[in-house]
């Protein structure tokens, strides 16, 4: 067994389950998110982009790439977040919507990378 793997999997998974359990829900509705949670997917998400950062193949290249366009946009819908309640004072639908949907775009990117890990994993011999 690979302990390298087990570990990196483990976050690849994780950081696209914690984003789904945030993103999951009425998107209009703020109260079916929490701000915790969101918190969590980019902590986790951090921590597997920082685990991909040693693969020196075009599978490497291409998973960093990933989990990268994941950190942005999770921490942009945290920052909209952040904007709307302590600048303008004020979280709207307009607001609500652009939050979800910033993490959604994390959950598709978490989505491709886990897919693209599985496959690496699959193809590869013992």
């Amino acid at each position: 067994m690979n302990t390298q793997k087990v570990i990196s999997g483990f976050f690849f998974i994780l950081a696209m389950t914690v984003n789904f359990g945030f993103f999951y829900g009425d998107p209009a509705n703020l109260e079916y998110h929490s701000a915790y949670e969101l918190f969590a997917a980019i902590v986790i998400n951090l921590i597997a982009t920082i685990l991909k950062l040693g693969d020196k193949t075009q599978l490497g290249s291409v998973l960093l790439a990933t989990s990268l366009v994941a950190d942005i946009q999770l921490i942009a819908s945290a920052s909209v977040w952040a904007f709307a309640e302590y600048v303008t004072k004020h979280i709207g639908l307009e607001e609500t919507v652009a939050i979800i949907s910033l993490s959604g775009g994390a959950l598709i990117a978490n989505i491709v990378s886990v897919t693209l890990f599985v496959g690496d994993t699959l193809k590869s011999k013992r």
